[in-house]
C-alpha cells in the first residue's frame, strides 16, 4: 500500500472523468485514482495535468477512506 508521501512527493495527477458529482484524478505512474468533490471545485481551477502536492487535502481523505 502507497503512503501519502510517496502519492504527493514530485508526482503528478491527470483528471480521468467526471462522474456523479466528483472530478476523478489519478496519480500519473501509481495507478491511484481519487475524486474531487463539484462542490469543492467553487471558482477554483483545476488543470487536467497539476502537481500531486496540491492534492494532497483529496488524496489523503481517500487514502484514509479505502484503509
Amino acid at each position: 500500500m502507497l503512503t501519502l508521501k510517496e502519492l504527493v512527493k514530485d508526482t503528478n495527477v491527470t483528471f480521468v472523468e467526471y462522474r456523479k458529482g466528483n472530478l476523478w484524478y489519478e496519480v500519473e505512474g501509481k495507478g491511484f485514482l481519487f475524486p474531487v468533490p463539484i462542490e469543492d471545485v467553487g471558482d477554483g481551477v483545476f488543470k487536467a495535468t497539476d502537481k500531486g502536492l496540491l492534492f494532497m487535502r483529496y488524496i489523503r481523505a481517500h487514502l484514509e477512506m479505502t484503509r
